[in-house]
């Protein structure tokens, strides 16, 4: 299944998306999940409607975004890094959610704010300490695109990474959740930077798997219904600039876009 959450004159809603002759489609509203108890299914009857005339928002209220660092090889040596032995974790906060088309503020006290376009997971069932031998799938609820915007000056000079990927509008994400897509067969992750293809990699060169990063993840940390696991970007970051827009392309999921302005 694929869905949405957009904007309705109801509020918030979710639908269910529907492919018709290529062309995405809301076909029908969805019961919000159980991570989102503020929205209310709309008893105003609906009418179908092409999904890019929807006025789309996040289509996931997280608890928590469990990010993955340096889990590309190239990433890592280009930004002069070692190779992790293990899966390196960070969080970003849930206040830096924006929705496509929303705009990425660029903050005054940094210099240099990257894109890094990434595959996210969507939990989609409370986990915790995963089994060796446990199907992590049944944990799945689909997945999503995320921009792990990130303060790099910042990012280096504070030692450790909760300003640099925090700051408010620093997750886009977005357009839609699916679950038939299969990252484990590679899926094409790319990130455009005004038209320009500047990240070009496909989940085969995950260094951790997903079902290793779940594992990982949750000896240590629960995972709740719509938390966010993005799994790590591939190399050709670089940064953005006031009138840039950054768009990361997912084959099977479609197309974020944000433009970037003064924070």
């Amino acid at each position: 299944m694929k869905y949405c959450r957009f904007q309705s004159d109801s509020g918030p809603q979710y639908g269910e998306i529907a492919d018709r002759n290529g062309t995405l489609w809301i076909e029908r509203l969805l019961p919000p999940p159980v991570e989102d108890p503020w929205t209310k299914l709309s008893d105003s009857a609906f009418t179908p409607m092409p999904l890019d005339q929807a006025t789309l928002l996040a289509p996931v209220v997280p608890s928590k975004i469990v990010c993955i660092g340096r889990n590309y090889k190239e990433h890592a040596a280009e930004l002069g890094n070692e190779v992790p032995k293990e899966p390196l974790l960070f969080l970003k906060t849930p206040s830096s959610v924006i929705a496509p088309r929303q705009p990425i503020h660029k903050p005054a006290i940094s210099q240099r704010v990257d894109f890094e376009g990434e595959l996210a997971v969507v939990i989609g069932k409370r986990c915790s300490k995963i089994g060796p031998d446990e199907d992590v799938r049944q944990y799945i609820r689909g997945y999503t695109i995320v921009n792990d915007v990130t303060a790099r000056d910042l990012q280096k000079t504070d030692g450790q990474w909760s300003r640099a990927k925090g700051f408010d509008t620093f997750c886009p994400m977005g357009p839609i959740v699916t679950d038939e897509i299969d990252p484990d067969a590679g899926i094409q992750v790319q990130t455009r930077l005004n038209g320009e293809l500047r990240q070009d990699g496909n989940t085969r060169d995950l260094i951790f798997p997903i079902a290793f990063l779940l594992r990982y993840i949750t000896v240590a940390i629960m995972l709740y219904p719509g938390d966010l696991i993005p799994t790590g970007t591939p190399s050709g970051v670089a940064p953005m600039q006031p009138g840039d827009t950054v768009e990361v392309t997912i084959e099977g999921i479609g197309a974020l876009s944000n433009p970037v302005i003064v924070g």
